[in-house]
């Protein structure tokens, strides 16, 4: 991570702070802070500065090779978004409900995804702040630094993440990018020596699970005003709950959304009706769309999603360890809902353990080694995929023509719903803690540390086009500027 300061073209007599880049997320991002004379942050923005045309180089594709293709957006992801279009496009071949066998292999797919991508974000990329402090020394902050000072929390940690990898690996062909889902089921059963080589160790991934919830809660015991106020800000919450009784359904379910203080305003709301709730706006300074809630408009509308929002939104975990965890988080707060950023790590904690819970479970099904893996129905041309993903609520929604090729496409990604709630974050973090102060890294840390607790994707979430303005900079071989030319938006 590095920052710069220099006067600031367009805010006349402030001084300009950029985190160029943001440093242990996915993707690249940069955070720019305007400082006056006396030391007060007046403006922070986390901007998204790459671009990915997903949606648009998808059309004319025929439809059988967008599961492929679209998780080629994210190496951390891939399943999600592998999961998410075939769900989509499951709609669009008539097939409201898959096979048995094809519906538990999907989901052991995706538990696996919810263990390693929980597992990497904690252990590798947010515990050197937490376990070493957000101004600690910087060499020291990463993944080695925890093998030295914690082992044995380093070991199970990329233990976790090693064999949520290997659920994938058996599920899909392969731990990235694999084809295990296509539209309308899947193309392979588990193997028998794989689903004996998982059962062999679920039980100790369950028990490594459940300690790194222990340990994200002691960290917020033992500083309870850090964990939580730090970077707070109160909005609603959105996910996907079991239909019925309102449990956490990672896979598949209906959207609720519930207000800042616990009150749930929407509920019940089908996949295939996500646009009737939900709108985006598009800002000059971000690569990345703004969504709200429609009939709140874009002032009062953002919300959250992801582990913070699921575990506070759902009525219950439907698997036993991580349900008395949701519980004591609950409890932790005397029922109120938690809005600081940082209490992401320990919702995240208990998702990872209902995971590794439910990977457990389900190794002893019959269907997953045998039965129907595809399903048939009547062909249509519309069809939207919601799944949760790790970081959060991801929509995929596709219209595909006659011919079978793909005509239209939308992607609401996880980290493009916590746009809002990340750009709050940055503000009332840069301003607590950076105004009136000598700029330091340490400082500047603080900021990046409240952007990494919603886990970012942001290579995910860049899709809006048109609005950025387009800087071509020719640089001589010594590093001189020779030209600087601007299309401004």
């Amino acid at each position: 991570m590095s920052f710069e300061l220099e006067t600031a073209s367009d805010r006349a007599g402030l001084r300009r702070v950029a985190i160029d880049p943001v440093s242990r997320v996915e993707g690249h991002g940069k955070v720019t802070l305007l400082i006056d004379d006396a030391g007060e942050v007046q403006e922070a923005r986390l901007h998204i500065v790459e671009f990915r045309g997903f949606e648009v180089f998808i059309q004319g594709r025929p439809y059988w090779e967008v599961p492929v293709m679209v998780q080629r957006l994210c190496g951390i992801c891939p399943v999600s978004h592998h999961l998410a279009a075939s769900k989509a496009l499951d709609r669009v071949l008539g097939v409201p409900r898959l096979t048995p066998s094809a519906d538990k292999l999907r989901r052991l797919m995706h538990y696996g995804q919810i263990l390693q991508s929980h597992a990497l974000h904690f252990f590798y990329l947010a515990s050197p702040d937490l376990l070493f402090g957000f101004g600690s020394e910087l060499g020291r902050r990463n993944i080695v630094g925890v093998a030295a000072a914690e082992p044995e929390v380093a070991r199970r940690g990329i233990g976790l993440r090693r064999f949520g990898q290997q659920v994938i690996e058996a599920t899909a062909g392969k731990r990235i990018h694999g084809t295990g889902a296509v539209p309308g089921g899947v193309n392979r059963h588990l193997a028998e020596a794989d689903r004996r080589r998982l059962a062999d160790e679920s039980a100790t991934i369950v028990a490594w699970a459940r300690d790194a919830v222990q340990l994200v809660r002691r960290l917020h015991e033992a500083d309870p005003i850090l964990y939580d106020s730090f970077g707070r800000e109160p909005s609603a919450l959105m996910s996907l709950v079991r239909p019925g009784d309102g449990a956490l359904e990672l896979y598949d379910g209906v959207l609720r959304l519930r207000d800042a203080d616990g009150r749930i305003e929407l509920d019940g709301v089908g996949d295939q009706d996500y646009r009737r709730i939900i709108s985006e706006e598009v800002k000059p300074w971000s690569y990345m769309k703004f969504p709200y809630m429609t009939h709140l408009g874009p002032e009062r509308g953002w919300y959250k999603v992801g582990p913070l929002a699921r575990v506070q939104n759902c009525e219950f975990i439907p698997t036993a360890l991580a349900e008395v965890e949701r519980r004591a988080f609950r409890d932790y707060a005397g029922g109120a809902i938690q809005h600081g950023p940082l209490a992401y790590h320990w919702t995240r904690m208990i998702e990872m353990l209902h995971a590794a819970e439910l990977i457990d479970r389900m190794l002893d099904d019959p269907d997953l080694t045998a039965g129907e893996r595809m399903a048939d129905g009547e062909r249509g041309h519309d069809g939207v995929g919601i799944i949760e993903a790790p970081r959060g609520t991801l929509i995929h929604h596709y219209t595909v023509d006659d011919d079978d090729l793909v005509e239209w496409c939308n992607l609401i990604v996880s980290t493009t719903h916590n746009n809002q709630a990340m750009n709050a974050a940055v503000r009332r973090v840069a301003r607590e803690h950076l105004s009136g102060r000598t700029i330091d890294e340490g400082l500047l840390n603080h900021v990046e540390v409240a952007i990494r607790a919603f886990d970012p994707c942001l290579s995910c979430a860049t899709h809006a086009l048109g609005r950025m303005p387009l800087i071509i900079e020719c640089v001589a071989s010594d590093g001189r500027p020779l030209q600087t030319l601007v299309r401004d938006s």
